[in-house]
């Protein structure tokens, strides 16, 4: 008698649930959240920050890092002041770190 191979063979009940299994994530499950392509997002931050003239940094946080006590007009002037002090130095550190051919700022170009 000549032998013959022996071939795997599914019992309907496994296929059935592990058809129901599949399909059960897509109509109740939980969906994925949204994410945009890589090298999108930043530059739309950037234009969108570029754009508006609103100060960055809390008011309240700002304000518990003195010791003193200020008036509140002296406390936003100098959040302005050292905004505009730390934006500009964070542009001539990009500049920098565009200067030794890379994109990611580190602490040596600041």
């Amino acid at each position: 008698m000549a032998r013959t191979k022996q071939t795997a063979c599914r019992s309907k009940e496994a296929t059935a649930t592990k058809a129901a299994r599949k399909s059960a994530p897509a109509t109740g499950g939980v969906k994925k959240p949204h994410r945009f392509r890589s090298g999108t997002v930043a530059p739309r931050e950037i234009r969108k920050y570029q754009k508006s003239t609103e100060l960055l940094i809390r008011k309240l946080p700002f304000q518990r890092l003195t010791d003193l006590r200020f008036q509140s007009s002296v406390v936003a002037a100098l959040q302005e002041a050292s905004e505009a002090y730390l934006v500009r130095l964070f542009e001539d550190t990009n500049l920098c770190a565009i200067h030794a051919k890379r994109v990611t700022i580190m602490p040596k170009d600041m």
